[in-house]
């Protein structure tokens, strides 16, 4: 004897519940590794550490010092004299409010620092910071 439960008219369907979820972890995923992407622009140096040091993670200008005093603009080598220039054009092309950093290995010269903000103050740069890493301990 054959019983009919009506179980086999019915037609297969997409489960929607499994797929938002699959989609929804893509989704944290592609944010996650977003937000972890830091783009540096610079040499490889060993900043000095700083207990308050804090992440900026928006477009910034860096300009870096290598241990041998080289002198880097956003990963293009340059000179002190050409520097300043090119720092102020692309500061009124990306807007005065971009951050400007300074990266200084921590066995530079403190001096071509002290010159290269000397020389950014008098040609109008107001805000400039140094990079440095965050100290672990308290």
């Amino acid at each position: 004897m054959k019983l009919r439960t009506g179980y086999e008219n019915r037609k297969a369907r997409v489960e929607m519940l499994p797929l938002i979820d699959v989609v929804f972890l893509l989704l944290v995923f592609f944010i996650y590794a977003m937000l972890s992407m830091v783009v540096h622009r610079g040499l490889n140096v060993d900043l000095p550490t700083a207990g308050l040091a804090q992440l900026d993670t928006r477009q910034f200008l860096n300009i870096t010092i290598g241990a041998d005093n080289h002198i880097q603009f956003d990963g293009t080598e340059t000179t002190l004299e050409a520097l300043i220039p090119q720092v102020t054009d692309r500061l009124t092309a990306m807007g005065a409010e971009t951050p400007l950093y300074i990266e200084g290995d921590i066995t530079a010269d403190l001096g071509i620092a002290i010159t290269i903000l000397d020389r950014l103050q008098a040609a109008g740069v107001e805000k400039v910071s140094f990079a440095c890493k965050q100290n672990s301990q308290p």
